[in-house]
């Protein structure tokens, strides 16, 4: 090689490493500026004053709240109670920030916020209170900043904490009304029974694809979330807003109603969801309301002779079966030897094995992406439907006719949760025994993390 090519190699070298530390600066500047984000949101919420515990209002409180104070049920008495009200927020994101928010423009004196989590992009369609300048900021400090914002006169207390027997009574006990805004059933038994035991009101909301549902627990002598469901459903029965999906503007009107709620309590007015249960359809633009059973005497926290009392709150996540977290769920149903990576099946591919692709999600999830290989389309719902089994074996032997060989019949979901169902329900179902019935762990989130970073993630 002549010297001069030597020079323009190392010269290409040498700008590939300016670029690369370009990269790295450019990186750690958004690092800093995010710090510096989340410093200030801290300072702003904790300088927030207390709110005022004066029976008579401010000329600028009247002012704020003068078509509340017109309002003869609400009036100067129940605007006062409002400001002398704290309600706590458990969950930052699509219901608990159309509830912080409306809370803090009532004039609720106290909110506190609790959420473990940061924002991220794929919160923005659902949870208003936080902006693409916020991604990566505690969402519990980016809603007290919204709020703060919107009313001066409110404080807000952010709590970066997730929730859990050790600290869930502590924080419970300093506020006068709860509203779940959670997404996971372990959190919800876990602040059921921190209220009961505190004694305070419990707002329960909840919203998934196109339905939300509402109700008001441990209220005027009604039930708790425990008298209802004693026992917690399978965790595989579980589906949250990540798995399943949710039309923002549900959790919105939901999270409005929860706000409601907690304002109608405050002012001491009959609540309309205590042993109601409100379930909205948001497609049939259908409001239901059903009547729940009464407070059971045989619960194991609010009845005649609880089991669960102040000193024994169980393990939530343990008691479930699933964590106490709305992230992405991980199923672990089959042995290690049973999956494949997606390095593994990229080298399958590769190699031209004959396989069998088998995709378990629905069809509208193909049209966000699919892998390069032909697979057949075979949501989780019909993998039994003796139709799907005929149509996979016929599949199998136009392709590879009597090859003595096993063929491999691979499934492949969004993040290998339902492809582990899948693979459980062929192998009792398939009757070529000659098929040997894998998926790929991690699904194609793992495909898009380990060989193909251009591949779309959601």
């Amino acid at each position: 090689m002549s010297a001069q090519k030597q020079q323009q190699q190392r010269a290409e070298e040498i700008l590939k490493e300016i670029q690369q530390k370009e990269l790295e600066i450019q990186h750690l500047k958004h690092e800093l500026s995010m710090i510096e984000q989340h410093q200030t949101l801290s300072n702003q919420v904790y300088k927030t004053t207390a709110p005022s515990k004066n029976r008579d209002l401010s000329n600028a409180e009247i002012s704020r709240y003068s078509r509340q104070l017109t309002l003869p049920e609400i009036g100067m008495k129940g605007q006062v109670c409002l400001r002398n009200t704290t309600v706590l927020i458990v969950g930052a994101g699509g219901l608990g920030c159309p509830s912080a928010i409306y809370l803090a423009a009532a004039g609720i004196g106290c909110i506190g916020i609790v959420d473990y989590d940061e924002v991220e992009l794929s919160n923005l369609h659902r949870q208003i209170l936080h902006t693409e300048s916020k991604v990566g900021i505690s969402k519990c400090l980016s809603v007290a900043e919204a709020c703060n914002g919107l009313n001066s006169f409110v404080r807000c207390v952010p709590h970066h904490v997730q929730l859990d027997s050790s600290n869930a009574l502590g924080i419970v006990g300093r506020y006068d009304i709860v509203l779940d805004a959670t997404d996971n059933v372990a959190t919800r038994y876990l602040l059921n029974d921190a209220c009961v035991i505190a004694g305070k009101p419990l707002v329960s909301g909840s919203a998934l694809r196109f339905e939300g549902q509402l109700t008001v627990y441990n209220h005027e002598r009604g039930p708790c979330y425990r008298c209802l469901y004693p026992k917690p459903p399978p965790p595989e029965m579980v589906t949250n807003c990540s798995d399943g999906g949710v039309l923002g503007v549900v959790p919105g009107i939901i999270g409005c109603l929860q706000a409601l709620e907690a304002i109608k309590i405050a002012c001491n007015l009959p609540s309309s969801y205590s042993q109601r249960l409100l379930m909205y359809d948001c497609l049939d633009g259908r409001f239901m309301t059903i009547r729940l059973r009464g407070r059971q005497t045989s619960c194991s926290v609010c009845g005649d002779t609880p089991s669960i009392t102040r000193g024994n709150l169980v393990d939530y996540e343990q008691f479930c079966g699933a964590k106490a977290s709305d992230k992405d769920k991980e199923l672990n149903v089959l042995q290690r030897h049973e999956r494949i990576t997606a390095k593994e099946y990229a080298s399958l591919v590769s190699s031209g094995e004959a396989h069998v692709l088998v995709d378990v999600r629905l069809p509208v999830e193909l049209d966000i992406c699919r892998l390069p290989t032909q697979a057949l389309n075979i949501p989780l719902s019909d993998i039994e439907k003796q139709s799907t089994i005929d149509t996979l074996s016929e599949r199998v032997i136009s392709l590879y006719g009597n090859t003595p060989n096993p063929v491999p019949v691979i499934c492949v979901c969004r993040r290998g949760n339902d492809s582990q169902l899948a693979v459980q329900k062929l192998r009792d179902r398939l009757r070529l025994n000659r098929c040997q019935v894998k998926d790929i762990l991690g699904g194609l989130t793992a495909w898009a993390k380990e060989v193909d970073n251009n591949f779309p993630t959601y």
